[in-house]
C-alpha cells in the first residue's frame, strides 16, 4: 500500500499557538480513526470541527492552553503537551480492537536575543527572527523498513532484531545544512528523565552502544544527503521491566554544511574491528573524546 508522504502527526510551532495535523490513518492500517477519540492535553481540548470527508483533523491552541506544560531552561522557552488517541468500545464491550495512543508533543523557542551595544557579528539575529527561521526547520526521527526505502508500519520488534532509525529535518530557503543526533535516551515511560535510561548516543554524537559487545549498532555511512542521518540500533529491554514498551526521545541539531564536522558537531561509531572510534565524516580526532567523556558541550 503506498505510503502518505505526509508524517501521521505534524506539529507547526508558531510565535503564540501550535497547529497539530493528525493523519486519520493514524496506525497505516487503512481504518480511519475518529475525530472524537482524539484529544491534545490534558485538558482534552478537541480538534476543530472536523469534515468527515478529509483524511486529516486539525488542533489549533495557544501555546499555555489545553494544559500544556512550560519549562524554562537558560537557552530556551519548551512547551509540552500531549496529543491522545482514546478508542471508544466496539459494539462488543468483552473485545478490544484499538489501542490508546500517547504523542508527546515539544515546542522549543531560543531565549537568547540580540543585547548587544557593540557591533553585530553576522550570524546573530534578533529573537524574533530566530523563531521565524526555526519555524522553516521541520525535524523528524523515523522507523524505516529494511531496505530504508519507506517508514515501517510496525514498531513492534524481537531481541536479536536491528532497529532503523533516520533523522531528517527540513527547511524553507535556509542555507544547506548537516544534521546530527547529540543524543537519544531510551526509557520505560514517556517521562524520559525517568529511571532506568539509557542514553545510547550520548556525548554531543558518540553511539555509545556501539561499543557493548555483540552489538551491531552504528552511524550508516553514507549519508543519503546532508540533511539526513541514518543509524542501526540493536533491540533491547530493561532487565527486570515487564512491559514490552520502549520510549525513545533524540536530541538533533544542525551545522551548516559547508562547515567540517568536529568535537561539537559529530557522528562517531566504535569499530571492533579496528577498536578505534570513528567518524561518519571528519578525522578520528573528532572523536577521541567519546572514550574520555570530556567532549566539548554543542555551541
Amino acid at each position: 500500500r503506498a505510503l502518505s508522504p505526509r508524517p501521521a502527526v505534524a506539529v507547526r510551532c508558531q510565535e503564540g499557538q501550535l497547529v497539530v495535523t493528525v493523519r486519520r490513518d493514524l496506525f497505516g492500517t487503512g481504518r480511519p480513526v475518529r475525530a472524537a477519540e482524539l484529544s491534545l492535553g490534558t485538558a482534552s481540548c478537541p480538534p476543530l470541527s472536523p469534515n468527515p470527508a478529509q483524511a486529516f483533523v486539525t488542533f489549533v491552541a495557544a501555546l499555555h492552553e489545553c494544559g500544556s506544560a512550560l519549562q524554562v531552561t537558560p537557552d530556551s522557552l519548551i512547551y509540552r503537551t500531549t496529543l491522545f488517541y482514546k478508542p471508544t468500545h466496539s459494539g462488543n464491550p468483552l473485545i478490544v480492537r484499538a489501542t490508546p495512543a500517547e504523542v508527546p508533543i515539544e515546542c522549543h523557542y531560543p531565549r537568547r536575543s540580540n543585547v548587544s551595544s557593540g557591533a553585530v557579528h553576522p550570524t546573530w539575529a534578533p529573537f524574533r527572527s530566530t523563531v521565524a527561521a526555526e519555524e522553516r526547520l521541520r525535524f523528524s526521527l523515523r522507523l524505516m523498513d529494511d531496505e530504508w526505502s519507506r517508514e515501517r508500519l510496525s514498531n513492534g520488534f524481537q531481541l536479536g532484531d536491528s532497529l532503523r532509525f533516520q533523522a531528517d529535518v527540513t527547511s524553507e530557503g535556509h542555507v544547506p545544512l548537516r544534521l546530527f543526533v547529540d543524543r537519544c535516551v531510551a526509557t520505560a515511560t514517556p517521562d524520559r528523565s525517568a529511571s532506568p535510561r539509557y542514553a545510547f548516543i550520548d556525548l554531543g554524537g558518540c553511539l555509545v552502544d556501539s561499543r557493548a559487545e555483540d552489538t551491531a549498532s552504528a552511524f550508516v555511512s553514507p549519508r543519503p544527503r546532508p540533511e539526513s542521518l541514518r543509524f542501526l540500533l540493536d533491540a533491547f529491554k530493561f532487565a527486570g521491566d515487564v512491559g514490552n514498551l520502549l520510549y525513545i526521545s533524540c536530541h538533533l541539531r544542525v551545522s551548516p554544511a559547508a562547515q567540517a564536522p568536529n568535537p561539537w558537531n559529530k557522528a562517531c561509531s566504535f569499530s571492533k574491528a579496528s577498536g578505534l572510534w570513528a567518524p561518519l565524516e571528519g578525522t578520528a580526532a573528532i572523536c577521541s573524546c567519546c572514550d574520555t567523556g570530556s567532549c566539548p558541550a554543542p555551541g
